[in-house]
Parts: structure tokens; sequence; C-alpha cells
């Protein structure tokens, strides 16, 4: 019962009892669950259960909670202080590394948060292009910046509508809303505004509508359309960057943005974001350039620190094969498990990502996406949480697989699921 207490204690101060919506569990029902403690792939809630977590704090702890390395790394620098709003000789080895491990990266600003690096992104690019407007895609999430809590419009050329009180109509106005993996949209917005596109921003692998991934050519289509038009081609890789690859999705696939969006993993479980790209448009930013951007917090010593810490062992130990194993085997086993309890289950993977869609596939779109089974989805939910199994409390977000999953994890989890598919079958 200690989470229910704590929830009904923090609905008191805190709006809706938590500080980040989807930890409400709105979108499945019930009670969230309060965490105490975590070590490897394994998490304890505040009643002493323990879980095996699918979640990992949204994507940053790829090394598993409490890596050895990482909270030393935090303790050591910590013990120093904690932050001094001055520069200090990890932000210029952390600008180094993320420069070295992402070719293409000349130049890089330090933030505190995927939302923060998104912002300033678009920022950046307005005031490189000098122009105003800016295309993003249906599902795509890029933090809670203004311009980017727009859904479409009511035509494609309009631009985007308010998707939360309190953003300007303005504001909304200034952002179209094309659908992921349509580049005639994408090309029909250019058409009739070409000479006023600032940038396209994209997830070049979406995990805020469930894991979708672009067709091929669609993210070699949007570099050449955005070169021709001299608009700038930015990549929000705050979940992908350093989750598939000790560098970014991009480098990956052989397509170089002109500006990267990274976060999570780069601050090893601590907050931090960060914005880079090519130097003659990086140089646009304050004190070089026009473009204004500061932080007190920015480059903090101890999530500097414990970013370094996991970047050196991801570039070390390299264990992204060993993860997109148990990601497949996760998939397959779990489809397979679905398709024996007669449910509908599409779950696409890539690397340690995967979202068990319940809907036929494959899922390409947001349209796709919101085909699914919500109810069915939220009792999977339950049902692998009552089996001591934690996974994201949202049909339409990304679960991970951690370095520190084992093989044992993989089936167990296969195993629990084939349980709870049965029992939850609707009943004819």
């Amino acid at each position: 019962m200690k989470s229910k207490k704590l929830f009904e204690r923090a609905k008191k101060v805190i709006p809706g009892g938590v500080n980040s919506p989807v930890r409400a569990f709105n979108s499945v029902g019930g009670t969230p669950v309060y965490i105490v403690s975590g070590s490897g792939p394994r998490i304890k809630t505040a009643e002493g259960t323990e879980l095996v977590d699918y979640c990992g704090s949204w994507g940053p702890l790829i090394l598993g909670h409490a890596r050895k390395e990482v909270v030393e790394a935090i303790q050591e620098t910590a013990s120093k202080g904690t932050s001094f709003g001055i520069n200090t000789p990890r932000e210029v080895e952390m600008a180094e590394l993320l420069c070295d491990l992402v070719p293409g990266l000349d130049m890089i600003r330090l933030v505190n948060s995927g939302t923060e690096a998104v912002m300033t992104a678009l920022r950046i690019a307005r005031g490189f292009t000098n122009r105003r407007k800016i295309i993003k895609f249906e599902g795509c999430y890029h933090g809670h910046t203004d311009s980017m809590l727009v859904s479409a419009g009511s035509g494609l050329l309009t631009g985007g509508i308010s998707s939360s009180a309190g953003v300007s109509k303005e504001t909304a106005a200034e952002t179209f809303v094309v659908p992921y993996n349509d580049l005639n949209a994408v090309l029909e917005v250019f058409k009739r505004h070409g000479n006023d596109i600032a940038a396209v921003i994209i997830e070049p692998v979406a995990g805020n509508m469930g894991l979708v991934q672009t067709v091929p050519g669609f993210l070699q289509g949007l570099r050449d359309i955005t070169a021709r038009n001299k608009s700038l081609l930015i990549f929000d890789e705050v979940i992908t960057g350093f989750r598939l690859a000790p560098t970014t999705y991009g480098r990956v696939i052989g397509i170089t943005p002109d500006l990267t969006c990274l976060g999570k993993i780069i601050g090893g479980g601590m907050p931090i974001g960060a914005i880079g790209g090519k130097a003659d448009i990086m140089r646009i930013l304050a004190p070089l350039g026009s473009v204004y951007q500061a932080g007190t917090l920015s480059g903090n010593p101890v999530a500097v620190a414990a970013g370094l810490a996991t970047l050196k062992l991801l570039k070390k130990e390299k264990p992204y094969p060993t993860i997109a194993q148990h990601g497949k085997k996760l998939a397959e086993g779990i489809t397979q498990a679905a398709r024996k309890a007669g449910i509908k289950m599409f779950c696409p993977c890539i690397g340690g990502m995967f979202t068990p869609f319940f809907c036929d596939g494959p899922v390409t779109s947001l349209a796709d996406a919101k085909k699914a089974d919500t109810k069915t989805y939220a009792a999977f939910f339950h049902g692998m949480l009552d089996n001591g199994i934690y996974l994201p409390p949202s049909q339409f977000e990304v679960g991970f697989i951690s370095a520190t999953h084992t093989d044992s994890d993989i089936i167990d989890f296969i195993e629990k699921a084939g349980s709870v598919l049965i029992e939850i079958k609707p009943k004819k």
C-alpha cells in the first residue's frame, strides 16, 4: 500500500501527483508504482517488490541501473562540488569525445535536457536561415517547447494547431505537421512554402508513438529536399543517440543532418542534453554569433562525469550485438505467443528497442499506431507487472533492453507474456 499512500500524498502537492504525465498511469489505469532502488536490470518498489525493468528510465540506462563505474564517477565528482557555473575540464573532454564518436559533429553545446536541445536547434535553424517555419512529423515528440507541441491542422498547408493549452495559435501556425514516412507531403509543403522553411526536424527512428521506423529512402529523401531548398535537417536523437551503436543513428545509416539533438544516454542517467552540428552553423551561437542560449547548469560536472563514464564503457564493451539479439528474440517470442493466444500483435524492434502493438502490422505512421488496441495493452501491462516485469505504462512508448538483461531474463519475459496473453484474451 506504500505506493498508493505516496500517490495520494503526491496529488495534494504535485499536479496530478507526478512530475511527468506518463508516470500517472492514465493510459493503463491503476496506481503508479514508486521505486526506491535499482541494480542492473532490476528495480525495487516501495513495497519491496522486485521488478525486471524494460523501461530503463525511458532509455538512458543502457548499462542498467547503478552501474558501478558510473556511480563511482558521480560520487567522486560530487565530492568535489556539484556545480560551479564556471567552465570545467570535463566539459571539454565530453565535447571532444562526442565529436570523435560522431563524425560530422564539428561542435557541441551542452544543455540540460532533450527539450532544451531541440529548443536550441530550432532557434539556431531560424537564426541561420533567417526563416520562420518548421516541418515536423505526426507522432514524433521533441519535448515540450511551444513550437513542437502542435498537431496537424485542418489542411496540410495551413500550419499546425496547438495540442496544449498555453501555446499560442501564432506559434503553432509556424509549424507544419506532416505524416511520418510521407515524402510527398513534405514535398507539397516545400512547394508552397519552401522559401520560408527553416528546418525539418524528425526522430529518425520514432519512439513516442511506439517504435516506428522509417521506410527505405525516406531519410535520404529529407536530406535531399532540405539541401536543395537550403533548409536545415535536424535529427532528434535524444532516444537513438548511442542506443543502437556507439554513435548516432544518422552515422550508422550514413546520413549526416545539419544539426543533431542528443540526451538520455549521454548523461548516464543524469539530466543532460546536447546540440551539435557543422561548425559554420554552430558558430551562430553566442558568444560567437547572434543566437542566444545560456544555462547555469549547462555542462554540469556531475552529469558530464556520468555521461563520460557511460560513453567510455559503451565504446570499450560494445554491448550492442548482444542487446540486438535479445531484442529480436523477445519480439519474435511474444509475437508467436500472441499468435498462439489468438491475439493480434505486431512487435517491431531495432536493437534493444521494441513495442508490442496490439494490432495487425505494419505500423509506419501515427495513423497506423492509433489502430492498436490500448485496452488490451493496458491489460497486458498489468498482467506483466503482476508477474514481476515493468513495461512502459503506455501503448505508445518504447520498451528498452539494457546490456544487463540476460538470456534468462528474455526467456522469462516470453514465458510470462505467453501466460498473460492467454489470460487477457477476450472471452467469446
